[in-house]
């Protein structure tokens, strides 16, 4: 990726909050719009390449919002934690084709790979959905109460080290396969390339189209 200064331009944290051990998520002004989905470029400087964040709100809420895990060894994570309302980064406009529709879908995330489904979750792109979030740890369920009260039975939490009540005991790859018969729907994937490939294998092994799954990778 191309380290462009064009591309960039300053903003100003409005909040920063730790909401798990190590995961973190800030906020800024809107000044663009953009589709429930789509990804930005982060960086706070232009000597180091930015990082693409997706997008963590919905798109008539008045700030933009970025969930992120720290990266120890990482450039960008452990100063970004770290910064409170009132510094500066910088920010691109929104791009990027991994969209929210009005067609019934399963969206299946691990991690903060939950991210552009909340945004289409907060745009009001709920119905005709499923969604699955694959995590190691309960208090890894992120927005997990105004998930589980918008879409109720729809919203299936997959916890693989820990248990609890009305938490599928295993990942999402487990879940998937005690379906007995997945729906000929679209399947958005988003997380680390390892669960990517691993869940797209197991949906192409169970007859889904690979033309219905859809990908976000996140590093």
């Amino acid at each position: 990726m191309q380290n462009n200064k064009t591309d960039l331009f300053d903003t100003i944290l409005t909040d920063n909050q730790e909401i798990s051990p190590g995961v973190h998520l800030i906020s800024f002004e809107r000044d663009f719009n953009f589709l429930p989905g789509q990804v930005v470029k982060i960086a706070l400087d232009h000597k180091n390449p930015p990082r693409i964040y997706s997008i963590c709100s919905g798109n008539k809420e008045s700030e933009i919002r970025i969930l992120f895990n720290i990266k120890e060894d990482g450039i960008l994570t452990p100063i970004l934690a770290s910064m409170i309302p009132g510094e500066k980064i910088l920010v691109s406009k929104p791009y990027g084709s991994f969209l929210g529709t009005l067609e019934s879908a399963w969206l299946i995330a691990t991690g903060t790979g939950i991210a552009p489904f909340y945004s289409m979750f907060m745009s009001g792109l709920k119905k005709n959905k499923k969604l699955l979030h694959g995590v190691r740890e309960l208090n890894q369920f992120y927005f997990e109460d105004e998930l589980e009260w918008g879409m109720g039975d729809n919203y299936i939490r997959c916890c693989s080290q820990e248990s609890s009540c009305d938490v599928f005991p295993g990942r999402v790859t487990d879940y998937l396969n005690s379906v007995s018969e997945l729906p000929d729907v679209k399947y958005y994937l988003c997380g680390k390339a390892l669960m990517v490939v691993d869940v797209r294998d197991l949906l192409i092994s169970r007859g889904v189209p690979f033309e219905n799954i859809l990908a976000e990778i996140y590093f």
